[in-house]
């Protein structure tokens, strides 16, 4: 799933090609993702870009005089850019398209989905905040005002594990499975310990890991064409998805959580003293 870097590096993408640009077309080919009917997609048809916003996880292409356009890509979605967009119509139910942007200049993108649980959502609203996604979202821990004072208020009497709260998008806007590994693990802390129960240091060193994980993840995505975002992630993730590998400050052997719909990774050394965390998952399966 995209997360808070990779959506931003989008943003910024975005920003330099759609900016100025008159939307020409909107085509829906998955009716699917549209989550709303007024205005229509043809209320953005006429009017030029004025701005490329982020909320979180969601992208907000603002248009002048305009709805927004407002996007969340969820698990399997994602954004292809094209300088030249292919001639006639895309036809519903063939592959991943779910969506196309046309501009005046002949290039635009497609929104794309993946796999079959469709959960990319599309919405044309009059103000960003009409989305209940956006509207719930906590504050950006990107933000100028997102300082460790901030964050120790939020943490304050939170009694979930420390990888459910940086999870939540109404505690900490833009941080999801992946990054929340990378976080924990920089702060040399287990994914299963209370917030509630940090020390002021511990905060302090939590904090400390949000932002300099996130901002690291932001430059190293800045300037990359949108079609190699995935891969950029992947390749500076240190802990998630890298099960059975070694890990890269101390050298243990990185494990596994695993969960319904997804997992969990962490070294035991840097951040559990050296003990396995319960997986009762793998413990039936190797039964």
């Amino acid at each position: 799933m995209p997360e808070l870097p990779e959506v931003e590096a989008l943003r910024d993408f975005l920003t330099e090609h759609l900016t100025g640009r008159e939307i020409v077309r909107v085509l829906p080919v998955a009716i699917s993702v549209l989550k709303t009917y007024d205005p229509p997609l043809t209320a953005l048809e006429g009017h030029r870009v004025a701005a490329v916003h982020r909320h979180g996880k969601f992208l907000d292409v603002e248009t002048a005089g305009g709805p927004h356009l407002v996007t969340h890509l969820a698990r399997a979605g994602w954004l292809h850019w094209k300088d030249s967009l292919p001639s006639g119509l895309p036809k519903p139910g063939k592959g991943p398209l779910a969506l196309r942007v046309a501009l005046e200049t002949g290039a635009g993108f497609d929104l794309t989905e993946a796999g079959t649980q469709k959960r990319l959502a599309v919405y044309v609203v009059a103000d960003p905040r009409q989305v209940p996604g956006v509207a719930r979202l906590g504050p950006d821990p990107l933000a100028a005002d997102f300082d460790e004072a901030r964050f120790a208020a939020l943490l304050d009497g939170e009694r979930r594990q420390l990888k459910g709260a940086l999870r939540d998008q109404s505690l900490i806007a833009g941080v999801g499975n992946a990054y929340s590994d990378e976080i924990l693990h920089a702060a040399k802390m287990s994914p299963f310990k209370l917030a509630a129960s940090l020390t002021d240091e511990e905060t302090a060193r939590l904090y400390a890991a949000l932002r300099d994980t996130l901002t690291e993840a932001v430059e190293r995505s800045r300037g990359i064409a949108a079609g190699r975002l995935k891969a950029e992630k992947k390749s500076g993730l240190r802990v998630h998805g890298r099960t059975g590998e070694p890990c890269p400050v101390c050298g243990d052997t990185i494990r596994e959580v695993s969960f319904s719909d997804s997992s969990l990774q962490y070294c035991p050394t840097c951040q559990t003293g050296g003990k396995p965390l319960a997986d009762r998952r793998m413990s039936r399966l190797l039964k």
